[in-house]
Parts: C-alpha cells; sequence; structure tokens
C-alpha cells in the first residue's frame, strides 16, 4: 500500500519549479501569539529532494558572517510562497561544496533562460 493512497499531499506548485543554484525569497507565516505575519529567507538553493511526500528544499543564506540553512517541506501550510530571483548555472545535484567558499567563491552564473533567447 502507497501513503499517497491514504493522504493526498498539499504540494506547493512554486516549490516544484525551483533547482539547485537559484537564488530565491522564501516567505513562510510566522505567528506570534495571536498575530500572523509574513517573514522572508532569501538565499540559494543547495539541495532539492523530491519523493511521495511532496519532497524538500534547503536553502542557505550567510547572515552576519554565519551560515544559515532552511529545509522548506514541499507541502509545508507555512510556506506562503517562494519567489525566483535569479537561476544559477550549476554542474552538480548537490551544492554541500559552498559551505566552504568565501562570499566571492560563492557567487553563481546566471543561467539563461530559454524564452529569452528565441
Amino acid at each position: 500500500m502507497d501513503i499517497r493512497e491514504l493522504v493526498k499531499p498539499k504540494i506547493n506548485p512554486v516549490a516544484l519549479q525551483t533547482s539547485v543554484g537559484d537564488t530565491v525569497k522564501v516567505d513562510i507565516k510566522i505567528t506570534e501569539g495571536d498575530k500572523e505575519r509574513l517573514q522572508h529567507f532569501q538565499g540559494t538553493v543547495i539541495r532539492v529532494r523530491k519523493g511521495v511526500d511532496g519532497g524538500s528544499l534547503t536553502v542557505r543564506k550567510v547572515s552576519y558572517g554565519v551560515g544559515v540553512e532552511y529545509t522548506f517541506p514541499a507541502q509545508c501550510p507555512s510556506l506562503h510562497n517562494i519567489e525566483i530571483l535569479k537561476r544559477g548555472k550549476v554542474r552538480r545535484a548537490k551544492l554541500y561544496y559552498m559551505r566552504q567558499l568565501s562570499a566571492k567563491q560563492r557567487r553563481l552564473k546566471e543561467r539563461p533562460d530559454k524564452e529569452k533567447t528565441v
């Protein structure tokens, strides 16, 4: 028996369009007491996992000299929006090596869009 027969995953369609190397801005719903607000997390996608549960993506940023990684499940209800700011040109499926690089070495070349080249 497959888990998808019992529970239908509610997957954010924007999460499936991201790929490794993209610079994204993720909006998360934060609940503080009885108030809700959106908090932005902007960084580079270093890992995309796909699976039965919808998968997840890991985003890394450097804040005040400290590296911060956040893993977002694709079907997380607090995940409000994912905006793709820049598409990065990479040749690897996982970018774990970026953890040891300096800020200048961490920059990626931009991948040209197929729609713009026509």
